[in-house]
């Protein structure tokens, strides 16, 4: 399943995360600081099941770079939910 996560936060990036473990091909659309970070880092869970740690994981600030997926979990904080919804278009396909 290809999923996409807008808002690569405490939410959205704990749930991809666990997605992403569980075998699903997760794309995390994120900004600033925290995309430089997970593009460098990847992404640490430390919390829910055990701490865990994606070494490498899709992270772009673009969302028509990731191209249609099966799910798109919109994470972002409630006065970023018009604009996220703007920019998924490309996500959810024709």
């Amino acid at each position: 399943m290809r999923v996409a996560v807008m808002g690569s936060g405490g939410l959205g990036g704990y749930f991809g995360a666990l997605l992403a473990r569980g075998g699903a091909d997760v794309s995390f659309v994120a900004r600033g600081a925290h995309l430089e970070a997970m593009r460098r880092d990847g992404l640490r869970i430390e919390g829910g099941p055990g701490p865990f740690h994606l070494e490498h994981v899709r992270a772009t600030d673009e969302p028509g770079e990731i191209g249609p997926v099966d799910l798109v979990m919109v994470c972002v904080k409630l006065w970023d939910t018009e604009a996220a919804l703007q920019q998924l278009r490309p996500l959810v396909g024709p």
